[in-house]
């Protein structure tokens, strides 16, 4: 995530405002070129000759994105993905804001790095879907499938999703984190499709053909194995391939974006942003020399102020292994 400036009068800003607070210009941003842009009085702005407008989201999702004028939706590239949402009547209509903002945090970084986001059709490889759906009054899965990502926004309150991350046991549990691994699932369709990528999936992964009600069944049964963080980077990721592969995909993104805003902001290495070319294994290589020490500091500056971990992981040699095998698809992807 980048340190953005106002153009107007130089006040730093964050991804999510809308105006400055300083000289009070209106905002917004523009992904193709990353950034903050100053509109005028209409909620407009002329870049390379198009006009840009408000994605028509900027109230019910509080949404910042700019749209070219007379493109087909009046919505951004991100809000665009998403298919169904609650009335504004429902009760978690409240988080529906929250988890779109979460969402374009994620889809900020996949464009970035490259990978495909274009509107869902009859090949799910071509672009992601979202539901995001209201648990109240009915049961709602947070899953994936054949590119549609389903969410339930009770994630969104904190009390919830508090209680449901301590009762699995798990170290870490948000928006941004869900969105990552359930994309994760959807990745994993575009990037294993040739034979010798396969090959080397079920070498890392195991065979993500597996019975998954089986191996659902069995981990909340029997739990993970013993000795389980010596080969997978979560407890959740030994419950079958496609998990396993999920959660080690959300934890590159996990450990790409936050280099890129520590570079930002000056605690990386300007070389560990996102913008720059870092593909084969020397680049991986690199990010792992970053990640390590940051990661490090930042826990114990989590500590300092009487917080968990920031980054409450451990990555050993196999689960960098799989993270390497998912780096070079991600930097050389052919689809």
């Amino acid at each position: 995530m980048r340190d953005f400036l106002c153009r107007t009068c130089g006040q730093r800003l964050t991804f999510e405002n809308t105006q400055c607070l300083r000289c009070r210009s209106f905002l917004g941003f523009h992904l193709p070129s990353r950034s903050l842009v100053v509109l005028d009085e209409s909620g407009a702005t002329q870049i390379k000759g198009t006009e840009w407008v408000r994605c028509a989201n900027r109230k019910l999702a509080h949404c910042n994105w700019l749209v070219p004028t007379g493109s087909a939706s009046p919505l951004c590239a991100s809000c665009a993905l998403t298919r169904t949402r609650p009335a504004e009547e429902d009760p978690l209509f409240r988080e529906f804001a929250n988890a779109e903002t979460a969402k374009r945090r994620v889809i900020l970084e996949l464009d970035e790095l490259g990978l495909p986001l274009a509107g869902r059709d009859e090949d799910p490889r071509r672009g992601l879907g979202f539901d995001l759906l209201s648990s109240v009054g009915e049961r709602v899965i947070t899953g994936h499938a054949s590119g549609l990502i389903t969410l339930d926004l009770a994630e969104g309150d904190d009390l919830h999703r508090e209680r449901l991350r301590v009762e699995m046991d798990e170290p870490y549990r948000t928006l941004v984190g869900h969105f990552r691994h359930e994309i994760g699932h959807y990745y994993q369709m575009v990037l294993i499709n040739t034979t010798d990528r396969r090959a080397t999936y079920d070498a890392l992964f195991g065979d993500f053909n597996a019975d998954y009600q089986a191996a659902l069944k069995r981990h909340y049964r029997e739990g993970p194995p013993d000795g389980w963080s010596a080969d997978y980077v979560s407890s959740y990721a030994t419950m079958h391939p496609a998990e396993d592969w999920a959660e080690t995909f959300a934890h590159y993104l996990h450990i790409r974006d936050a280099l890129d805003t520590a570079a930002a902001f000056g605690f990386a290495p300007s070389g560990a942003s996102l913008a720059n070319d870092l593909s084969g294994d020397a680049g991986f290589n690199r990010i792992i020399d970053w990640w390590l020490p940051l990661a490090w500091a930042l826990n114990q500056v989590n500590r300092s102020m009487g917080h968990s971990d920031l980054y409450p992981f451990v990555l050993r040699g196999p689960v960098l292994k799989k993270m390497r095998f998912i780096h070079q698809l991600v930097q050389q992807p052919r689809y």
